[in-house]
């Protein structure tokens, strides 16, 4: 039996659909039905050798890390005391790690050396069919649940998730506190929600570079938003006095990982204020030390999320306490998907539906 797969052949190449056999589960494996893809822009960057120097990639390969679906099948050794079975719709949680490291022993799978990436390695949800260890799906019992809605939380709705905790835990937010999200794309649309559900009472400004974006920012419960496309430090500052009062803020949660974000939060966050860091469009990260010192500020990097972060997210969704912005598309359409996604024109999480 074969199925269809989005695959890599080369970077700075289109996605090659092409016919592939539909893979066997391990004895601890079960078959996915893919039902729906979210596309990052990490895919993006993936297909344009951003990784290529960073990762142990092996072509072909088929992309796709945000992944929601049904069991089709259960390997002979998947215990019945996971209480899976055929027709279960699930998540997968995407990030595998060895099981023996201190860093997957203390539950953060996603941090492990030398653990596996699903579709930067093992083959991932850009195909109609993909196989996966049991232990990494995690079944959906709310009746109504949409893949459409779910695949995205693996990563753009568990990425800022976890680096806004960071700035709670750090006890960064809270009343009287300001909290900008910078980059409102797939990410930091959920981000705005995390600042509203995590930072009792805190206020919240989203940062971005275009009014459509900030529109769902504001829509998703941003207090003030401000567009920075072509504006100096000075100009953001004025508009965020006019706001909000102050010229400076006490978080920030970074989304987009551009040397242009990461100048500009740098430069407006205040004494003992935090930066997390979880996008990921630039390469490097340029401080300006002497104010970063003198004035105790943090900076936290902060990579996808570990499995209780994922089941944490699950269950607002659950509790219908997170709004979704998903812009679907066909599976054959992929690349023209693609190309807007590097380009910057979906404002949400494009998700790939299959029939």
């Amino acid at each position: 039996m074969n199925m269809k797969a989005a695959r890599i052949h080369g970077f700075r190449q289109p996605l090659e659909i092409e016919e592939v056999p539909v893979p066997e589960p391990g004895p601890g494996q079960v078959l996915l039905k893919v039902a729906a893809a979210g596309m990052c822009r990490s895919d993006y960057q993936l297909v344009d050798g951003y990784f290529s120097d960073l990762l142990p990639l092996s072509l072909p390969l088929t992309p796709g890390h945000e992944v929601a679906g049904t069991i089709a099948a259960l390997g002979s050794e998947v215990p019945g005391s996971c209480r899976l079975a055929e027709g279960d719709l699930v998540v997968l949680y995407p990030n595998w790690g060895d099981g023996a490291c201190r860093q997957c022993r203390e539950g953060n799978d996603q941090l492990c050396a030398s653990g596996q990436l699903v579709g930067f390695g093992p083959d991932g949800g850009f195909a109609e069919y993909m196989v996966a260890p049991y232990g990494k799906v995690i079944p959906i019992r709310e009746p109504g649940a949409e893949p459409e809605f779910l695949a995205p939380l693996t990563d753009a709705g568990l990425t800022p998730y976890r680096g806004m905790k960071k700035l709670r835990d750090a006890g960064k937010l809270g009343a009287g506190r300001i909290v900008a999200v910078t980059g409102i794309g797939g990410l930091g649309a959920y981000g705005v929600q995390y600042a509203k559900l995590l930072g009792d009472g805190a206020t919240v400004v989203a940062l971005a570079r275009s009014d459509e974006k900030l529109a769902v920012a504001r829509e998703n419960g941003a207090d003030h938003t401000v567009n920075v496309r072509g504006k100096s430090v000075d100009d953001v500052q004025n508009e965020l006095e006019d706001l909000a009062n102050r010229r400076t803020v006490d978080a920030v949660l970074d989304c987009a990982g551009s040397s242009e974000s990461l100048g500009l939060a740098a430069s407006i966050l205040a004494t003992e204020g935090a930066l997390s860091q979880v996008g990921l469009m630039g390469t490097t990260v340029e401080l300006p030390l002497f104010p970063f010192v003198s004035g105790e500020r943090s900076y936290f990097g902060s990579f996808w999320g570990n499995p209780a972060d994922l089941q944490e997210v699950l269950a607002l969704a659950g509790e219908g306490k997170i709004k979704h912005n998903v812009v679907t598309t066909k599976f054959d359409d992929i690349n023209d998907s693609l190309e807007a996604l590097g380009r910057g024109d979906i404002v949400g999480r494009a998700v790939v539906m299959f029939d």
